[in-house]
């Protein structure tokens, strides 16, 4: 499998797949391809993986795209503006993703969902404590909203992050949510009252414009129902 990222502000995927090589992504993720590619809908890693991939906020059914005649091309975009980043995964390695992250990735390449071990963290903390985990071997490629800052944590090095700013991080970070101190900026701060916090040892992928904040900005100038708006 050879891939390229093309474009900027908006970019798009596109992955030329030989003999044997097959990727999958959440079904109606697909932008085009060429007639060579077979596409192929329905259920992965058994109930367990559908009951998973729908409690995490995503459809129940992957799409499959391979190319029995040894060769083609297919394209993917995310869904917003932003950066397409690849992951890859030796075998045993992990990412752990926020649900909007995950866009492609390599047959070999194993999902499911992972649990937050604080329950705080699951109740406030913005996107849910469901998150979703891949293991390699194989490449994943993750949509990250707006541009991205990466930060390799030391271990005991400790970020405060709005939740939704946060993309992806490694399996050896921990993650937790702490209350935002103080009456005032509790009230008037405009952050919420939690913050998500990161520790190290390891690696970290902030995203600058959260799907979820840019469909708040939208949202905004929409005519609300019964305004008599146009």
């Amino acid at each position: 499998m050879q891939y390229q990222i093309k474009g900027t502000i908006t970019p798009h995927l596109e992955i030329q797949l030989g003999p044997g090589d097959t990727v999958f992504t959440e079904s109606g993720s697909m932008a085009w391809m060429d007639e060579s590619i077979e596409m192929n809908t329905g259920g992965s890693g058994g109930l367990g993986g559908m009951f998973g991939r729908v409690i995490s906020g995503e459809s129940a059914f992957v799409t499959k795209f391979s190319s029995p005649s040894g060769g083609g091309m297919v394209a993917f975009a995310p869904e917003a503006p932003g950066n397409i980043i690849p992951i890859e995964l030796g075998a045993g390695e992990s990412i752990i993703a926020q649900k909007d992250a995950f866009m492609v990735a390599e047959e070999s390449v194993t999902f499911e969902i992972t649990f937050n071990r604080k329950l705080g963290a699951g109740l406030f903390g913005g996107e849910g404590f469901i998150m979703q985990k891949f293991t390699g071997p194989g490449t994943m490629f993750a949509a990250i909203g707006g541009e991205v800052q990466e930060y390799d944590l030391a271990s005991g090095q400790t970020l405060k992050v709005d939740t939704g700013y946060l993309a992806m991080f490694e399996p050896s970070v921990t993650y937790d949510i702490q209350r935002v101190k103080g009456v005032r900026n509790m009230l008037f701060g405009g952050e919420g009252l939690f913050l998500a916090t990161v520790t190290g040892p390891g690696k970290v992928w902030l995203q600058r414009m959260p799907l979820s904040n840019l469909a708040g900005a939208i949202m905004r100038f929409l005519p609300k129902p019964g305004s008599g708006g146009d």
